[in-house]
């Protein structure tokens, strides 16, 4: 059975020949864009349409939430607000800040998809706790009520723009201190607590969440691996007792969080599937020896496969492929036209 689900990254701001090469690789579902892939909108809609060209199954996801995790901020891309304002907003009026994240929804998936993109890792539903340094004002609020009913509303403005989502960072990385970008964070907490706070949201969205990232997070007493690599949480709990269907998508396996749960990328990739990921995030190694780590990993995955040290699930494909965006992209003059565009706009100013 045929699955893609490894998500790469690319070096720069066009595709090298060995860059497409490795794009035509069965096992490569889609691709990650970071600034450095960004000179002007022009070269990023040329540098999508190209990736598109090698396979038009690619899946291109950025990471673009608003404050300070923006990856596209000239060209005409709307600076968006950190999610923290939108819950401070709701402190003053509750009516009109869900309506605000719905605008701010549909200006973020505008414009991607304006460019060709298929996909943000957004909204963080992460509580904020006044803990987690890495999360702070990228959370909407600290009640869960909250964040689920603004996460809802920015949700409906991606999807009227034709944008998939994932959201973050399942169960919470919002009680967890340490940063997972460069620590192993451990939460101590026990589950009814993050069942009752932290996850909930991921339950109440359920009918209209189409991904989730899980953590690299520890909470021990519920198991001994981070939330990405444990059966556990991803099976039992977040498809299980939550009743979440959609694409289960790894944080990226080269964090530290992740690297102290495996010996090298290939098998932090493959266990991260065999836990319950439909799709496994490698970012940052297409600038390391002309992306020799992604190569790599796509021998062993294959071994793996070959092996039946990683069994592909029947569901994942399908998952994937659901991210895709259902329709052509809008161009860039005909969005600055659109009254629903400029609706949203101004809407935005209120913030």
């Amino acid at each position: 059975m045929h699955t893609a689900p490894f998500i790469i990254d690319i070096a720069g701001t066009t595709l090298a020949p060995h860059e497409r090469r490795r794009l035509k690789n069965t096992l490569v579902g889609g691709v990650i864009l970071f600034t450095r892939n960004w000179a002007s909108r022009e070269q990023l809609v040329a540098l999508v349409a190209s990736i598109k060209a090698v396979r038009a199954d690619l899946l291109v996801a950025v990471d673009h939430e608003g404050g300070r995790v923006q990856r596209f901020r000239e060209g005409g891309f709307t600076l968006l607000p950190a999610m923290a304002e939108l819950g401070r907003l709701w402190m003053r009026d509750a009516m009109t800040a869900v309506q605000v994240a719905g605008a701010c929804g549909l200006v973020l998936g505008a414009e991607l998809r304006a460019c060709g993109v298929d996909l943000s890792f957004t909204p963080v539903l992460d509580l904020d706790w006044g803990r987690s340094g890495v999360i702070g004002s990228r959370a909407f609020h600290a009640d869960a009520r909250v964040v689920s009913l603004l996460a809802q509303g920015l949700m409906a403005g991606l999807q009227r723009a034709g944008l998939a989502h994932c959201a973050k960072h399942f169960p919470g990385h919002g009680w967890a201190q340490a940063d997972s970008h460069v620590d192993a964070p451990r939460d101590t907490r026990s589950l009814r607590n993050i069942l009752q706070h932290d996850a909930a949201p991921y339950g109440w969205l359920r009918h209209g969440l189409q991904a989730v990232m899980p953590a690299h997070v520890i909470y021990p007493k519920v198991d001994a691996n981070p939330a990405g690599f444990s059966p556990r949480w991803l099976q039992d709990i977040l498809r299980g007792q939550l009743g979440f269907d959609g694409a289960i998508i790894s944080d990226d396996l080269s964090m530290q969080g992740a690297r102290a749960q495996a010996d090298d990328d290939t098998s932090a990739v493959v266990q991260a599937l065999n836990a319950g990921c439909d799709l496994a995030l490698l970012c940052n190694q297409s600038q390391v020896d002309q992306g020799g780590p992604i190569d790599a990993v796509l021998r062993g995955l294959q071994q793996a496969l070959v092996s039946g040290q990683w069994q592909a699930d029947a569901a994942s494909e399908p998952r994937r492929l659901a991210l895709l965006a259902s329709r052509p992209p809008q161009p860039w003059d005909a969005l600055m036209r659109s009254p629903a565009y400029l609706a949203a706009l101004d809407d935005l100013a209120r913030i």
